[in-house]
């Protein structure tokens, strides 16, 4: 009984140790904000995921016919990708034509602008906040972070088998990358995820050549353009406006040596003027579908999504 018990215990030991060993390959350091984060996803199986998805997202919307805007917003991105900690990606620019004022980034750096927040950017370092802010979501691996929280809660799933083509994992995949079930709209991340994404922005316009202080302008004239319309933070995925703003005031100082230290600046860059016809009456303009409740799905973007349905930025 004794021999028995102790190659139980040798087994349950090298058990732990193995599963220990997983868990500490898992943890990754996130660049600029040097936090830890655990990621089961294999890097190229993450990005493949994000390539797919995207494509199906593109599939459902209509790329601008604003050409020149369309190359400001695919110069600006590149310039942010190029100073960032995975400048070697397939980085890919979008814009798309939409009244919505969102963005959104997947892995593997494909990343998308809708028309409808260039009026709120004005310029080019008001479109590098909301850009740097994507490309940063890219770096810290903020789907792979969600995916790996659910592949634990479901206990039932291999890290190396999920899959697009399988018709169950593939609600859990796009809803982990931060898309809705519905293609087309994009959920915010965890309030830690977008805080993150900022700080990682702020660093990224500035050592771009963007004047960092354009943030903040930024997010004050996005916290305008909702008015009234702001869920209250406990209610919602994105940190309140003036938290926001309040976090990435402590940011500046860092952000300010790094513009500063560059010798080429290109400031606010050029004032964007979106030539596009502002009548969008061959698109759907209906309000989209709140995402619903997915059996097995536990992530927290299809909880406490907001009431009446407003893009956010991120």
């Amino acid at each position: 009984i004794d021999q028995t018990y102790n190659l139980l215990m040798c087994s349950y030991q090298k058990f732990l140790a193995v599963v220990c060993l997983g868990v500490i390959a898992a943890c990754v350091t996130t660049p600029i904000s040097n936090k830890s984060a655990f990621i089961m996803i294999p890097f190229r199986q993450e990005v493949a995921l994000g390539k797919q998805a995207y494509n199906q997202i593109l599939k459902n919307e209509k790329d601008s016919d604003d050409r020149k805007t369309a190359a400001l917003v695919k110069q600006v991105g590149l310039r942010i990708a190029k100073i960032s900690a995975m400048p070697n990606l397939d980085w890919e620019f979008h814009l798309i034509k939409s009244k919505q004022q969102n963005a959104f980034a997947l892995p593997g750096g494909k990343v998308a602008v809708y028309t409808g927040l260039l009026p709120v950017a004005m310029n080019e370092a008001g479109l590098a906040t909301v850009m740097s802010h994507e490309i940063g979501h890219v770096i810290a691996r903020h789907g792979a972070q969600r995916m790996s929280r659910q592949l634990v809660l479901t206990a039932g799933l291999m890290a190396t088998s999920i899959s697009l083509n399988n018709s169950k994992q593939k609600k859990m995949i796009m809803a982990a990358l931060g898309v809705g079930i519905v293609y087309g709209l994009t959920l915010p991340f965890s309030r830690t995820n977008e805080a993150e994404a900022d700080q990682i922005g702020l660093t990224y316009m500035a050592r771009a050549g963007y004047d960092p202080n354009e943030a903040v302008r930024f997010w004050k004239r996005f916290a305008d353009v909702k008015g009234e319309q702001e869920v209250p933070e406990f209610l919602s995925t994105h940190p309140a406006d003036k938290k926001r703003i309040a976090l990435i005031n402590r940011y500046l100082t860092r952000s300010k040596i790094d513009y500063n230290s560059l010798k080429v600046k290109y400031g606010l860059g050029k004032t964007i003027h979106f030539e596009e016809a502002e009548s969008h009456d061959d698109e759907n303009q209906s309000i989209p579908e709140s995402p619903k409740p997915v059996p097995d799905i536990s992530v927290e973007t299809l909880t406490q999504f907001e009431a009446s349905y407003h893009p956010h930025a991120g």
